[in-house]
């Protein structure tokens, strides 16, 4: 199964545009361009990624990335902001809201699939290696590096000693 990505766009020439490269590197993807219908389809769905407009009917992209960062059920899905909004202000802003990127219009497509490509191979491995962290109170047991953590400082202790653990 491919990875779904949401594109919210509300100009559908964009929009059709990203979808048309995504899909052709495999992606599926859904297109809602509204910031309120968005927000209901995430309700029940839970996508790979978000393209977001910064701009959109009924509710902002800015107020719909918050709502989504601040979902423990959505939390985790990373979100580009796609934006003809050029000021730092407005980047940093997205940054703070926990946009992973940001591209300003008018963008590379190409370029854009390989962004998203990057962020969620780094997400595949931030898995892996989160599966490999076991925790235990403040004891924390990292069997990839076979190193055992308390209180953020690492506990040496043989290879035996780790295999008790």
């Amino acid at each position: 199964m491919s990875d779904k990505i949401l594109i919210v766009e509300d100009e559908i020439d964009v929009a059709e545009l990203l979808a048309h490269h995504l899909r052709k590197e495999g992606f599926a993807v859904e297109i809602i361009d509204n910031g309120r219908v968005a927000l209901n389809w995430l309700k029940s769905e839970r996508p790979a990624l978000i393209i977001l407009d910064l701009m959109l009917p009924e509710l902002s992209g800015l107020d719909l990335c918050r709502i989504v960062k601040s979902n423990p059920g959505t939390e985790g899905v990373p979100i580009v902001m796609l934006s003809a909004r050029i000021e730092e202000i407005d980047r940093v802003l997205g940054f703070e809201l926990g946009a992973d990127d940001y591209v300003v219009k008018p963008f590379s497509p190409r370029e854009l699939v390989l962004r998203i490509r990057a962020i969620l191979r780094r997400m595949s491995q931030d898995k892996e290696h989160g599966e490999q962290l076991l925790r235990v109170g403040e004891l924390v047991l990292d069997r990839s590096r076979h190193e055992v953590r308390a209180a953020d400082r690492v506990i040496d202790c043989t290879a035996t000693e780790f295999k008790l653990l």
